[in-house]
């Protein structure tokens, strides 16, 4: 394992120790643990049925990939399939979609390229479900955005990047059409693949159970975050800080080992952008972070134990 690889799995972990310490750092420790003493389980545990419910529904929605390839896997081994790579990723960062094929190969004859691939093409679905729900929250929280913005940013200033930005992206893909070779090749080879690979799935015999269990997941991982707030007392959240919290909960994730450290920074941030009281919103950002990754832990670990007996005779 060369230097870079190493330092790909040990700086979010590193990054993630240091954000739980200066998340942590001014909390008293009885109060930290009452977070958790006071929570509404009741509430936690409808959050995570929602959770479980957007991972079977994630594992069902690969074999609409795989079928046209002419395998069909059985549902149990893609459900611990995708609960191993969920586990997986807690550990090393994008390992999991590997992890996740390499199962399908071991235990359903799956190559491993071909069943990495459709995870590719299923994660730019994933990647336009998260764009879709960002622009729809600038829709619905426009003018709250915008007062924020002009409120700590000057006007023409802003004005000033958004065109500036403009340009450059004509720029960029007018050089991008024209590579033909070096780095512009390669990002343009990069964009052609993804524009493949989603374009594959309106091509799709079941395309439209596909677009169903993509919208079902995502709708499913909003309800989570909606269901767990009631969780915390004396927590009240408008919608457009859910939409938001959701949004930074999601880059904190994708940013460090499943948002060790930094899921509950990002959360409260974005909940005081509203107001919400600063207490209830940390502990929220501990308890449903807390949380999700009980739930990853508890059933990957299952999964890992019970794939190789499901799977005895073979």
């Amino acid at each position: 394992m060369n230097i870079k690889k190493i330092l790909k799995i040990i700086l979010p972990l590193v990054l993630g120790g240091f954000l739980v310490w200066y998340s942590l750092k001014d909390i008293n420790t009885n109060e930290f643990i009452g977070y958790f003493k006071n929570a509404n389980y009741w509430w936690i545990s409808l959050g995570l049925f929602f959770g479980v419910l957007s991972h079977l529904s994630r594992a069902y929605r690969w074999k609409f990939m795989l079928e046209p390839l002419g395998f069909k896997p059985k549902f149990a081994n893609s459900a611990m399939a995708v609960l191993i790579a969920y586990l997986v990723n807690l550990t090393i960062p994008r390992a999991g979609e590997a992890s996740r094929a390499a199962v399908m190969a071991n235990y359903e004859n799956i190559p491993f390229e071909k069943g990495f691939g459709t995870i590719v093409a299923e994660r730019m679905a994933d990647l336009i479900m998260m764009l879709s729900i960002i622009a729809i929250t600038l829709f619905v929280q426009f003018d709250f955005i915008w007062q924020l913005l002009t409120k700590n940013f000057n006007p023409l200033k802003i004005g000033f990047i958004l065109l500036s930005l403009f340009i450059g992206f004509l720029f960029f893909t007018r050089y991008i059409k024209k590579a033909t070779s070096g780095i512009g090749l390669k990002i343009k080879t990069f964009i052609s693949g993804l524009l493949e690979g989603v374009t594959s799935i309106f091509k799709m015999k079941n395309k439209w159970a596909f677009i169903f269990h993509t919208v079902f997941i995502w709708v499913m991982y909003i309800c989570m975050f909606w269901a767990t707030i009631p969780a915390i007392d004396g927590l009240q959240v408008p919608f457009g800080a859910i939409l938001i919290g959701f949004i930074a909960g999601g880059f904190a994730i994708a940013a460090t080992n499943g948002g060790i450290g930094l899921y509950p920074v990002a959360v409260t941030g974005a909940f005081l952008l509203f107001n919400v009281a600063e207490d209830p919103s940390k502990a929220f950002g501990w308890v449903m972070w807390t949380a999700q990754t009980a739930m990853i832990i508890i059933f990957g670990g299952l999964a890992f134990l019970f794939l190789p007996i499901y799977n005895k005779n073979k």
